[in-house]
C-alpha cells in the first residue's frame, strides 16, 4: 500500500474514532445547511439526480434506500431531525474516503461533524453492499459538483 492508501486509511480510522473537530454545519457560503423552523423529516440540501448511474450505482440506489434513506435520506439530501445529507463537501474523497463509510456501517460513529447524535453500526451489509452505497453516493455527489 502507498502513501495516499496509508493516508486514507488513517482518515477512515480516524473517523471511525470520532476524532475530528465538530464542523459548524456552514457551507462554502458561510451558510447553514440546516434551517430553523423547518419541518422534522424535511431534506438538507436539494440533491441534483445524475442522468444515469452505472449498474453498480443501480444496486447501491437499491441498498440505500433498504438501509440508510430513513436517516440519510432520498437521494442522500439528509433529514432534518434524523441524519445528515451525504451529498455535501464534508464527505467527499478526500475527507471520507470510502473505507470511512464501510468502517461507519460496521462500527458506527460518534457525532463530530452534525448534531444528529451518534451513528449505530448497520446490520446486514456486506463489503459488496458498501462499496455499491458508496458508488451511489460518489454519482450523486459528483453531479452535484462535490467530486
Amino acid at each position: 500500500m502507498g502513501k495516499l492508501g496509508y493516508m486514507a486509511l488513517a482518515i477512515a480510522f480516524a473517523l471511525a474514532a470520532g476524532v475530528f473537530l465538530t464542523w459548524d454545519g456552514s457551507n462554502e457560503s458561510g451558510s447553514t445547511v440546516t434551517s430553523e423552523g423547518a419541518p422534522s423529516g424535511a431534506a438538507l440540501v436539494q440533491v441534483r439526480l445524475p442522468e444515469t448511474l452505472t449498474d453498480i450505482a443501480v444496486m447501491g440506489k437499491r441498498a440505500f434506500e433498504a438501509k440508510c434513506i430513513a436517516c440519510h435520506g432520498e437521494n442522500a439530501a439528509g433529514v432534518d431531525g434524523s441524519g445528515p445529507p451525504l451529498v455535501h463537501k464534508i464527505y467527499e474523497p478526500g475527507h471520507h474516503g470510502d473505507a470511512a463509510f464501510w468502517l461507519a456501517t460496521q462500527n458506527g460513529v460518534r457525532a463530530h461533524h452534525w448534531n444528529f447524535g451518534n451513528m449505530p453500526p448497520i446490520d446486514g451489509l456486506t463489503q459488496g453492499d458498501v462499496a455499491a452505497i458508496v458508488a451511489y453516493i460518489r454519482a450523486l455527489q459528483t453531479a452535484n459538483g462535490i467530486l
